[in-house]
């Protein structure tokens, strides 16, 4: 009889953390790293995974990244996924491995052009034998997240998820050169969470955007788009791209000085966003100081307004519940803003 109560005593604790588990929200945090990129996200589960690391500089991005993982109450980081090879994508990993336990690496491969090559090391260093290098196609384990690699190593997905299909929007689209080879080899990823979905590309251009959406766009439409190249749609931001995917809400991972109001039409990259037809707001982690204050989002939806040496590193918040609300928050004010999954 003891042993029975026991058994049931433990069957409900354990059914206690499964409910638990899944009424908890998906957390995304995006972290302010100056215009490169860290994006921290946490599933119900509590299992977590970091996408791209920010800059070195003095382990500033390190810091901020670790002090995202406490706001989380996160012991390690079960995951880091490593877009490319940049410094502003790569630069702080060092510092923040000694800061807290990683278990699992992920990457593009060792295909880089000699410019790279240090930083390619560097990470081999700090990944060791927990390192896998992901394809098109594969899918990084997250528990009650779909996480599905849209892109790696220049290659994409051969068929299309998520209900994508035929884009019409091709037939007349503007071509332009590619970037760097790096941009291209960008490990790129769709987060799928109930009706929820999150869209990161790191830093792929134009010509490659094209080459994920036409003439068959395989991502389908998405709930947030991290905008691609940090904002600077001078050589990103395809027409056919944005109109296949139609993000409900944009995150801009911009600098101050970087990023969004690059180009030789310094307001292009927001106007460009905010015409988008369905995008509910623009989120931005800077105001940008490239541009006049008209071709930025509003003060709500922005994190950080200084110049680099005054910035405090607020970071912007998703809190998505599995009904398909999702709320927004802005970790300077504490604004918050709920959205519904189209």
């Amino acid at each position: 009889m003891l042993r029975m109560i026991r058994f049931l005593a433990a069957f409900v604790l354990v059914l206690a953390g499964i409910v638990s588990a899944q009424s908890r929200n998906l957390e995304i945090y995006w972290i302010d790293v100056e215009g490169g990129a860290a994006t921290l996200v946490v599933a119900p589960s509590g299992e977590s995974l970091l996408y791209d690391a920010g800059y070195a500089v003095d382990d500033r991005d390190a810091k901020r990244i670790f002090a995202a993982t406490q706001q989380a109450g996160l012991k390690k980081i079960d995951s880091f996924v490593l877009s490319h090879y940049h410094g502003d994508h790569v630069g702080g990993l060092p510092a923040l491995a000694k800061m807290i336990p990683i278990d699992r690496f992920y990457d593009h491969g060792d295909t880089v052009e000699e410019v790279d090559r240090e930083r390619l090391n560097i990470y081999k260093e700090v990944a060791g034998k927990k390192r896998t290098i992901v394809k098109a196609g594969d899918v990084i384990p997250m528990k009650g997240v779909q996480i599905q690699v849209v892109g790696s190593d220049s290659r994409f997905i051969p068929k299309p998820i998520n209900g994508g299909g035929p884009n019409p929007l091709c037939a007349n689209a503007e071509q332009r050169p590619p970037a760097p080879p790096e941009n291209g080899r960008n490990v790129m990823a769709l987060f799928t969470f109930g009706k929820f979905t999150f869209l990161d590309l790191a830093d792929l251009d134009w010509a490659n955007e094209l080459a994920l959406t036409c003439p068959v766009n395989r991502v389908g439409t998405v709930t947030i788009w991290q905008a691609d190249r940090h904002g600077n749609l001078d050589g990103a931001g395809a027409p056919a791209f944005l109109g296949a995917i139609k993000p409900q809400i944009i995150l801009v991972n911009n600098g101050p000085r970087k990023g969004l109001g690059q180009g030789p039409v310094p307001p292009y990259s927001y106007e460009k966003l905010s015409k988008l037809q369905g995008v509910q707001d623009i989120w931005q982690g800077h105001l940008s100081l490239l541009t006049e204050r008209a071709y930025n989002t509003s003060d709500n939806l922005i994190a950080n307004f200084g110049e680099t040496a005054e910035c405090k590193g607020n970071w912007i918040k998703a809190s998505v519940a599995p009904n398909g609300t999702f709320t927004m928050t802005n970790g300077r004010t504490g604004f918050s803003k709920t959205y519904t999954v189209r």
